[in-house]
């Protein structure tokens, strides 16, 4: 009886699982086969509204300005080399490093002593050499007396001779005499000739004279020229550099002492594309003589000169591109010879150009501008320069338009965008300040007032701003970053 009570009990149990789990597979289908037979529900589609900052685009004439980097040179740059080698003796005070002389002052004095004993001893070549030319203009006067003594001897046997001659012919003298008297006056004619010739070897000697005077005033002039040598004066105005001698030192012939930099004269070198380089040529294709201005960054502190282009380069060196150019300086105070530097140059003035953003032209020279409704349209631009962080576009039906500022790949031709006219322009950041502690001002401060290539003006300017309380964050990773730290 209990088994079967149970068994029941497990069939009833069984029953109503299977007959709940039915009901629930028709619910299911039910509500299957209801959700399917609804009609889809549509939702409202909004566009999508981006906002932009969009600028006025203006046409008008820009002068635009030529960036490039290039390094300060001097004009005039002479090597210090010693003519004649010996000991120096004597240096200048200002013969240091950085020592600024001026035009014709005594730098250095190497020892005299060989090239005055052989200026002496060629001085007394030519005492020696005009007592010979005197000594042979006195032979000549003695020779030619004896030469019109020997003349007028012979002309006495010559007409000795004709009275013997004239004798015989009249009957009166013998042949011998005749014959006597016609020697006679042959040897006094041998006579002649001898003095001749003597007054011929006077005038020989006179030449020789002249001569050997001339060598040796020739060898004075050289002496005096190696004498001068031992002395070593500046050429012109400067300041000194790589000096390399001191007192007492063995110099050699053509051994560089020291470089003289005219550091008033100073130019600017620098290299630009040709495409640049076409664009500062003018009709007959000479270089402009355009302004530059000349930037040297110094610890956050710029100095400033100004220039006129002088001349480009005759070649283009090997491995390189572009043209050299060079400018003179007016007045550059501050700047010294290989100074890293900023130049800008203004080219000829553009009309009819607008100036825009950079971020707002893309890849194939195109700007989005606002039309009606508020949405995109595209324009084609001419690209004719980039300043920086703006470019110069040229192009027709651009007069006045607002085009969007900065472009993303979101945007497009046709989008609806809202414009921010206001609130695009962004407010000039603040210089970012930060406080010191003593240590590391104390670091900073030493640093800079050691380093004497900086310019007086801008080493006060800066100690200045380092005993502040807050400093410029930018002039403080400038100095770390010179001191390695």
């Amino acid at each position: 009886m209990r088994f079967l009570r149970r068994s029941l009990t497990g069939l009833f149990l069984l029953s109503v699982t299977l007959g709940l789990l039915a009901f629930a597979g028709v619910q299911v289908r039910d509500a299957v086969q209801d959700r399917m037979s609804q009609e889809p529900r549509s939702f409202p589609q909004r566009e999508r509204v981006f906002a932009v900052n969009v600028i006025g685009a203006e046409l008008q004439t820009i002068t635009p300005v030529l960036t490039a980097f290039g390094q300060i040179e001097s004009v005039r740059t002479l090597e210090l080399r010693a003519a004649a080698g010996g000991r120096v003796i004597e240096i200048a005070p200002d013969f240091v490093e950085g020592g600024r002389v001026t035009e014709g002052q005594l730098l250095v004095r190497i020892d005299p002593t060989d090239a005055e004993s052989v200026l002496q001893r060629v001085q007394s070549d030519i005492v020696d050499s005009k007592a010979e030319q005197r000594e042979a203009e006195r032979a000549i006067v003695l020779a030619q007396d004896e030469l019109e003594a020997a003349q007028e001897q012979a002309d006495l046997r010559e007409r000795a001779f004709q009275r013997q001659r004239d004798l015989q012919d009249r009957g009166v003298g013998t042949a011998a005499a005749v014959e006597v008297a016609e020697l006679a006056a042959a040897q006094a004619r041998q006579a002649v000739l001898s003095r001749r010739q003597a007054v011929a070897q006077a005038e020989a000697r006179i030449d020789q004279s002249t001569t050997r005077l001339s060598r040796a005033s020739i060898a004075e002039a050289e002496a005096q020229r190696r004498l001068d040598d031992t002395l070593i004066r500046a050429d012109f105005s400067g300041t000194l550099a790589d000096v390399s001698v001191v007192q007492g030192r063995l110099v050699s012939s053509n051994e560089q002492l020291a470089r003289l930099i005219d550091a008033e004269a100073l130019e600017v070198a620098f290299r630009v594309s040709t495409q640049q380089f076409a664009r500062l040529l003018d009709d007959t294709g000479n270089l402009t003589r355009s302004d530059v201005i000349v930037v040297l960054d110094v610890f956050g502190t710029n100095l400033t000169a100004t220039g006129t282009l002088s001349r480009a380069g005759a070649a283009v060196g090997d491995g390189q591109t572009g043209r050299l150019l060079f400018a003179t300086l007016n007045s550059a105070p501050g700047f010294r010879p290989g100074d890293f530097v900023t130049v800008k140059i203004e080219e000829p003035p553009l009309e009819q150009v607008a100036r825009l953003p950079a971020s707002a032209l893309n890849a194939a020279n195109e700007v989005l501008v606002l039309a009606d409704e508020d949405r995109l349209e595209t324009i084609a631009v001419t690209l004719l320069r980039r300043q920086g962080d703006d470019v110069l576009v040229r192009a027709r039906g651009l007069q006045g338009r607002e085009v969007v500022a900065e472009r993303t790949p979101l945007l497009g031709e046709g989008i609806k965008v809202r414009p921010l006219r206001d609130a695009g322009q962004a407010a000039p950041e603040e210089p970012e300040m930060v406080e010191l502690t003593e240590e590391r001002r104390a670091r900073l401060t030493a640093f800079v007032e050691a380093n004497t290539r900086m310019p007086e003006e801008a080493r006060q300017r800066i100690l200045q701003q380092l005993s502040q309380g807050t400093v410029p964050a930018q002039v403080v990773e400038r100095i770390e970053s010179r001191m390695g730290g």
